[in-house]
């Protein structure tokens, strides 16, 4: 059976902010079925951004899940993934879903995996998706330029586009101001 797929996301945090974007291309095979698709989402009162890459329903599937653990553990990013990591490493039906998130909050970025994994990149450069490598690639080439995470995320998420046959450039960014309180 074949599945919808959200394909692209980057992370990226500098200076005082962090960004997620996402291109707009579901796939169900080779068709493309949507270009302008929202994969990026703030949750829990607008303090947590989070971009999927992967099957369609998962996604929204882990999206309410994390909710749902923000919720149980508010203000406590870390612990909310890792116990939702928890949760879909040993869940039965979670276990199955295949998808891919990228988790951020004023403080902490992560990536979380269906394995369990909750990681968090030491530069602070997330990439996830069929064209996540080539926009993780392209926003470490740009971090040391005198641009924006918005703009760094923007020109990753192009260079991803120009790459792979599965990412558009219909891109949607969403950021959070870092200093803000």
């Amino acid at each position: 059976m074949t599945q919808w797929m959200g394909t692209t996301i980057v992370s990226v945090r500098k200076g005082n902010q962090v960004v997620v974007a996402g291109d707009g291309q579901v796939t169900m095979g080779n068709t493309v079925i949507k270009s302008n698709a929202r994969k990026v989402r703030f949750l829990a009162s607008d303090s947590v951004l989070v971009g999927f890459a992967g099957a369609t329903a998962d996604a929204f599937t882990l999206f309410e899940r994390l909710e749902s653990k923000l919720d149980q553990y508010p203000g406590q990013l870390q612990r909310a993934c890792v116990e939702l990591a928890k949760d879909w490493r040993t869940d039965k039906y979670l276990r199955k879903l295949e998808a891919m998130i990228a988790v951020v909050d004023r403080q902490y970025s992560f990536v979380l995996t269906g394995n369990g994994d909750v990681l968090e990149p030491q530069d602070g450069i997330i990439g996830i998706g069929s064209g996540g490598n080539f926009a993780m690639a392209a926003a470490r080439a740009l971090i040391d330029q005198d641009l924006s995470a918005a703009e760094i995320a923007l020109k990753s998420m192009k260079i991803a586009a120009n790459l792979c046959i599965y990412t558009n450039d219909s891109i949607i960014l969403e950021k959070i101001d870092i200093n803000e309180h």
